[in-house]
């Protein structure tokens, strides 16, 4: 078995309806960090929200020690303070910036592991050809109101509330994200997205557009997709391929 080789590609759009883009993403090999956050709040809080998430998550990494430490550990650590400082910042610099938030899914790499943690509605898929699928969970109130059995599947489209979250970074001081940890295969992609694809593109779409394009075309197949399916969000889509 040979040396495992990656790459990162990654596209972000704003869309056809919105005037700025609050999507912030992040690919920095040398620390094996990757993040897609999907803003929220105000004017330009999404914005501000976002670039403080991917900022602090990066600053995290490069501290001295945080290679000694567990990777859950600094994780967690990383989207704890990602979430004081944001809320932090709308507490007392801007009263427009209150109530700011930002979702943050992100991989983490170490050794021959891939951890992802991600608090909010954006997400992390697999993809194995010819599979595809959803290895994170999505804090929103539509999901949570399919895991309960009160909302069918047959009904999502319908449900009014399907854009809110149940837990973001920064809209409250605390809090915790989801973590999972893979042992990394050769030949597997993990796509992370805003939801500005997922909304947008189902998921036996995205699935059919990894299948017939390699990695690097595939990211800006999905973004195409997404606006030509109506662009009514930003949109960023981060893939990574592992191969020998």
């Amino acid at each position: 078995m040979g040396i495992m080789k990656m790459e990162a590609w990654f596209l972000t759009d704003k869309g056809h309806r919105r005037d700025s883009n609050q999507d912030a993403c992040l690919i920095n090999k040398d620390i094996g960090v990757f993040i897609v956050a999907d803003g929220m709040g105000g004017h330009f809080g999404g914005e501000v929200a976002s670039a403080i998430a991917v900022q602090t998550v990066e600053d995290t990494f490069k501290r001295p020690g945080s290679k000694e430490m567990a990777p859950r550990e600094v994780l967690t650590r990383a989207f704890e303070e990602a979430s004081r400082r944001i809320f932090d910042k709308a507490a007392t610099e801007n009263p427009e910036l209150a109530g700011m938030g930002t979702t943050m899914v992100m991989a983490f790499i170490r050794g021959k592991h891939i951890y992802i943690a991600n608090v909010g509605d954006s997400r992390c898929y697999l993809f194995k050809k010819p599979h595809l699928w959803q290895i994170t969970e999505d804090h929103s109130l539509l999901n949570e109101q399919i895991r309960a059995g009160v909302l069918k599947e047959e009904n999502i489209g319908q449900f009014v509330a399907r854009n809110v979250i149940t837990r973001s970074v920064g809209y409250e001081r605390e809090v915790h994200p989801d973590i999972i940890e893979r042992e990394i295969l050769a030949g597997e992609s993990y796509l992370l997205c805003s939801d500005g694809l997922s909304g947008l593109v189902s998921d036996q779409k995205i699935s059919q557009i990894l299948n017939q394009n390699s990695p690097d075309r595939a990211v800006k197949a999905c973004v195409d997709q997404a606006l030509e399916n109506g662009g009514d969000d930003n949109v960023t889509v981060l893939i990574l391929h592992f191969y020998e």
